[in-house]
């Protein structure tokens, strides 16, 4: 049964990322904004809703050290995955859809979003980090309030950006009219999208957790690898979907604005509601996301361009931290 329920889930998704795209899009077209600001922050604020529910409800109506362990581990490692996983299917997309003739094999980037993505990303983790190491409240409530002014500051910055969506979109799906659509019809597309993917997520995690503990796969297996994964299937689908219609700028914002604000948003949650103690298998998840952002970061600054290979190459801080896990952690 469980098999069968993820197959369902899987089609939810990835029907709600087709419907959420497309009414993204159109949302950014009626109200002509950027790449920025449909990627970064519409997109990937969208997506990025079943995993940030996750570690939140966890924390605040369940309660006890065991939701704070969870709720801490899940929101510092839902940006690694972004930062590992997510950049690995990413890369395979642009390989897959070349061989198939549906693109080139060059990753067009939005230098300017993802610069400014990256540099958010990388000061506002690395002072959760910190704040996870220095056990002092007040110090903790000052972060908590920091952060969300900080994400207002970037999605300000974000919105004012210039800068028109290239390419042409697909008519509106709850429209199917190649001109502009109503907004209403966007928001209800939009909203239906969000659902989708909201149920979607909740059945696959759900599902997947069961199906693996029933195959006998230890726990620190499920929560540090399996669910993981499965909670970031909305912005992988939304990349593939992107790098499938050659917006690249799009598919790549997706990510990068998810790993701002969930360095953000749910990182003021747990700061707030829990002791905010790193574990171990935290600190290496987050040292290691560290590490991937900072070496896009410096790639977009020197080289000014990304590869398929270079997307590709986060797939080692994957790999390190699969070494850990199964060499290192208790």
């Amino acid at each position: 049964m469980s098999e069968v329920l993820l197959i369902i889930a899987l089609g939810i998704i990835l029907a709600s990322a087709e419907l959420f795209t497309n009414g993204v899009e159109w949302f950014g077209r009626r109200y002509e904004l950027g790449e920025g600001a449909v990627g970064s922050v519409l997109a990937a604020v969208g997506t990025a809703l079943p995993e940030t529910l996750v570690p939140i409800i966890a924390i605040v109506f369940t309660g006890g050290q065991a939701a704070d362990d969870i709720g801490v581990g899940a929101i510092l490692g839902a940006p690694f995955m972004l930062a590992s996983l997510a950049m690995v299917v990413t890369a395979a997309a642009v390989v897959i859809f070349t061989w198939r003739g549906r693109r080139e094999l060059a990753v067009a980037v939005n230098e300017e979003v993802m610069r400014r993505d990256l540099s958010h990303f990388l000061i506002a983790y690395a002072l959760a980090m910190g704040a996870g190491l220095i056990q002092v409240r007040p110090l903790h409530y000052a972060l908590a309030a920091g952060l969300i002014a900080f994400y207002g500051y970037y999605v300000w910055e974000t919105l004012r950006a210039e800068g028109d969506l290239e390419g042409e979109t697909r008519p509106l799906y709850f429209h199917r009219h190649p001109e502009m659509p109503h907004r209403y019809r966007i928001f209800l597309q939009i909203g239906v999208a969000l659902l989708g993917i909201v149920l979607g997520a909740e059945i696959f995690v759900k599902e997947i957790t069961t199906l693996s503990e029933t195959l006998g796969a230890a726990p620190l297996i499920v929560s540090l690898l399996i669910t993981p994964i499965a909670t970031e299937l909305p912005e992988k689908f939304n990349s593939v979907l992107w790098i499938r219609q050659r917006k690249d700028a799009l598919a790549l914002g997706n990510i990068t604005g998810a790993m701002v604000f969930q360095s953000t948003f749910p990182v003021t949650v747990g700061l707030l509601f829990t002791t905010w103690q790193l574990t171990t298998d935290a600190l290496v998840s987050g040292l290691l996301a560290l590490t991937s952002g900072t070496v896009f970061y410096l790639t977009l600054r020197i080289r000014h361009r990304l590869t398929w290979w270079s997307l590709g190459g986060a797939g080692s801080v994957y790999f390190a931290y699969l070494v850990y896990v199964f060499g290192f952690a208790k």
